[in-house]
Parts: structure tokens; C-alpha cells; sequence
């Protein structure tokens, strides 16, 4: 009797637990994306790189290579705008062909900064040898890379750099309603405005292939230097 009774118990046990476990979270890794950027003065390392960032346990979610004008570079290092280097960085970052690439890992962002090491390549050198930067940078301004310093500047500078790209988590409620004031109203105003006037047979097929001609965060390449990569 009193070993049908532990037997019950146990089963009970189980069962407890087993509703326990259903009702707990899968457990999941937070995986970060970060933007990173092979300047134009080491492209020809691109191969190189690639390699070290796939070993690094990095996927290469996206990946383009384009040429910037002096204009685009200012608004994409906008933040840094007013310091004495920044004339110097935008004809530098726009002097030739780049590659940017959307990267993503556990702990993304900080793993990819750890990896380039201090923006000031002589600095790189001195404290941190086996760094990107150290390896492949010249001085303080010719670092070779580019890396997001912090999730908003990653979420920043992939829509730039990739303006198709979604990235986690959607926004809704108020920051939803912020973000299509702020991207998409204006530039759906200016469709529909011109949709009225044109009037063409097929309204959807014609607005959707003027938002795509008209998207204001495409970067505009420069003739005779236009190179994708998917």
C-alpha cells in the first residue's frame, strides 16, 4: 500500500513538473546586428576580412558594395559633424568603392567593437596589436573600419545603409506613429500627390514604382562605379 502511494506521489510529481516546463519561455539568445564597414583604402581585403569575420562566429546578413558621395558621408557621420577631422573623413570615406555589411551575433555590438579595437590605429597598436584596426588601419583617421558604437547608432546607420532592411524590434503604439511621420508620410505624400495628377491605369503598379525611384534613403552611386553585391 505504501508503495502504491509513492508511486502515485511520483506520478504527480511528473505531472507537475511537466506542466511547469510547458509553461516555461524556450530559451532564447539575444542576437544583436551591427553594421560594419571596409573603408575604401583596404577593399582589396575584403575576402580577408570576410573570413575573419565569419570565424569570429558572425553571419553576414547583408553585404553591399558602393561608392558614397562627399554629401551621403556627412549625413551618415552626422553625429561627428562641427569636429576638426570631419572635412577629412567625408573625402576619405568618399574617395572610393566601400563595403558595408550587416552583421549579427550574440552580444553583436560590442563583440564587433572588441574586435576592431580603439579608433586611433597608433593606439590600436601600441595597446591592442591583434586588432582589426591595428592590422589593416593607417593612422587616426584611415582606421580601416567602421563599426556601430551602440544599438541606436546600429539601428541608424543599417537603415542607411540598407533602407529595406527591418530592424527588431517593430516599433509600435506612439514610436510607430513617430516613425511613418518621420520616414514615410512625407515621401507617400509626394506619390499620391502625383499619382492624382498623372491618373495612369494602373495606380498601384505606378505608385509602387515611384516610391522605389523616389526612396530618399537609397544612396545615390556614382557613375561608372555602381557595384552590388547581393
Amino acid at each position: 500500500m505504501g508503495s502504491l502511494l509513492c508511486t502515485e506521489a511520483k506520478k504527480r510529481i511528473w505531472i507537475l513538473i511537466a506542466k511547469m516546463q510547458a509553461l516555461m519561455p524556450d530559451p532564447q539568445i539575444y542576437v544583436e546586428r551591427t553594421l560594419a564597414i571596409i573603408k575604401p583604402d583596404i577593399i582589396n581585403k575584403e575576402e580577408e576580412i570576410e573570413d575573419i569575420i565569419l570565424r569570429s562566429g558572425f553571419t553576414i546578413v547583408q553585404k553591399r558594395k558602393l561608392q558614397l558621395s562627399p554629401e551621403q558621408c556627412s549625413n551618415f557621420y552626422v553625429e561627428q559633424y562641427g569636429k576638426m577631422f570631419f572635412p577629412n573623413l567625408t573625402s576619405y570615406m568618399s574617395s572610393g568603392p566601400l563595403v558595408a555589411m550587416v552583421l549579427a551575433r550574440h552580444n553583436g555590438i560590442s563583440y564587433w567593437k572588441d574586435l576592431l579595437g580603439p579608433s586611433n590605429t597608433i593606439v590600436a597598436r601600441e595597446n591592442f596589436p591583434d586588432s582589426l584596426r591595428a592590422i589593416y588601419g593607417t593612422d587616426d583617421l584611415r582606421n580601416g573600419l567602421h563599426g556601430s558604437t551602440s544599438f541606436s547608432s546600429a539601428e541608424r546607420e543599417i537603415r542607411f545603409m540598407f533602407p529595406e532592411v527591418i530592424i527588431e524590434p517593430i516599433p509600435v503604439g506612439q514610436a510607430a506613429k513617430d516613425y511613418l511621420s518621420l520616414y514615410v508620410t512625407p515621401t507617400l505624400l509626394k506619390g499620391l500627390t502625383e499619382l492624382c495628377k498623372r491618373k495612369p491605369a494602373d495606380p498601384f503598379t505606378w505608385l509602387a514604382d515611384w516610391l522605389i525611384e523616389h526612396n530618399p534613403n537609397t544612396p545615390k552611386l556614382r557613375h561608372n562605379v555602381i557595384i552590388e553585391e547581393p
